[in-house]
């Protein structure tokens, strides 16, 4: 029997160098992310999973060219109407007090207790905006967010790049080659089968 994870991070990494390599406009690449979250979501769905977290765009990443700025931050905010017809609880969490920061996804950052969820439906939380050095000096502002097991990481990157630093303590790393706007449903798959061989003891 499978040991599903409860909780999933991931970080949908590679949408600028799969638009260059489609001769696309980097800023392009981001859109072509939407499906592939959404498939994602379904497929954890299905499987179990009860908490989905989402590497949207971090800090760092709005020194970027403006054009990709606007292309990524545009991408969250249509990701999160794409994933509000799935019945799912979604929550937002970075910082809300840059102009970064999507004011479209504003309403979603007012987060819920836990014990107010529906139970039946699964959490998907989406980083927008996010910074690991932000959510410290922010008094832990991802206390909302449930210990992570494993982290999903597409593009072939082996780092967490400050993807919820507390949440990640003990969780499995698994890389994908491919880049995200690749995914296909036999990643996610062998995900699940490679954390069934991870000893999993939190240190005990």
């Amino acid at each position: 029997m499978f040991r599903i994870p409860k909780h999933i991070g991931v970080i949908p990494d590679g949408n600028r160098r799969w638009a260059k390599k489609n001769g696309l406009r980097k800023e392009d690449g981001y859109e072509y992310g939407l499906t592939p979250g959404l498939q994602l979501l379904r497929a954890a769905k299905k499987s179990g999973v009860q908490e989905l977290t989402y590497y949207g765009f971090t800090v760092d990443n709005c020194k970027r060219p403006k054009a990709q700025v606007n292309a990524f931050s545009k991408a969250c905010v249509e990701a999160v109407r794409l994933m509000e017809s799935e019945d799912v609880v979604i929550s937002v969490t970075g910082n809300t007090k840059s102009s970064c920061f999507p004011e479209e996804l504003l309403s979603y950052t007012s987060h819920e207790d836990k014990a107010d969820c529906p139970k039946v439906a699964m959490r998907v939380n989406l980083l927008v905006n996010y910074g690991w050095e932000w959510d410290m000096k922010n008094g832990w502002a991802s206390q909302n967010i449930s210990r992570i097991d494993m982290v999903i990481r597409w593009g072939g990157m082996c780092r967490l790049s400050g993807f919820l630093p507390i949440q990640t303590v003990y969780s499995d790393l698994y890389i994908v080659k491919e880049l995200w706007p690749d995914y296909r449903e036999e990643h996610f798959e062998k995900a699940l089968q490679w954390y069934q061989k991870q000893d999993v003891t939190l240190g005990g």
